[in-house]
């Protein structure tokens, strides 16, 4: 049922408080060294206790049947080949690269959110990559798997503040535990 595209967004996170994207370079004793997208490059080290890292590999939108992957949406944007104008209203267009989206729990500045990820993504070289089997480098393997054990957390504080979610300006933390990443997809 899923089409598969080629699209390799593991390792890329995004980082609450900060904009833009970053990929995930490596770890040391205080925090991710993390490497901005941007034509700078620049590196940062992001603390690990108080830095919450949202790996889009793992990003999921509210749907009216099921969780949308970042990544298909990202497929379908790419498919249509290009992108709105951001200062204009998103909803139609959304609904046309994220057909079964929750419209109720999907903010504009969610779908505002995605394109301008995707903006950023989208003439980086890991776009057209096939995402590896491998699990991933130490730090990312450490990420997904310190997101699952967070997961399993009753905490839902933790959960609102991460960005990742489409919908973090709503409460409903119940729907918030379909965000565990799965291992092996």
């Amino acid at each position: 049922m899923q089409n598969h595209t080629n699209m390799n967004l593991r390792g890329i996170v995004a980082v609450s408080g900060r904009p833009g994207l970053f990929k995930l370079v490596g770890q040391n004793k205080v925090g991710y060294i993390l490497e901005g997208l941007d034509a700078q490059k620049t590196k940062i080290v992001a603390n690990i206790t108080n830095t919450k890292l949202a790996s889009l590999e793992d990003i999921t939108v509210y749907g009216e049947d099921e969780e949308i992957k970042l990544a298909d949406i990202f497929a379908k944007i790419s498919e249509k080949g290009s992108t709105p104008d951001l200062k204009g209203d998103l909803r139609a267009y959304f609904l046309e690269v994220a057909p079964n989206h929750d419209q109720e729990k999907v903010y504009a500045s969610d779908t505002k959110k995605i394109i301008t990820w995707y903006n950023l993504l989208k003439d980086l070289p890991l776009f057209t990559e096939e995402t590896p089997e491998t699990p991933g480098t130490a730090a990312e393997v450490k990420l997904s798997e310190e997101k699952a054990a967070a997961d399993k957390k009753p905490k839902a504080t933790a959960k609102a503040s991460t960005g990742a979610k489409a919908t973090t300006k709503t409460s409903a933390p119940a729907k918030k535990a379909s965000m565990t990443s799965k291992k092996g997809v």
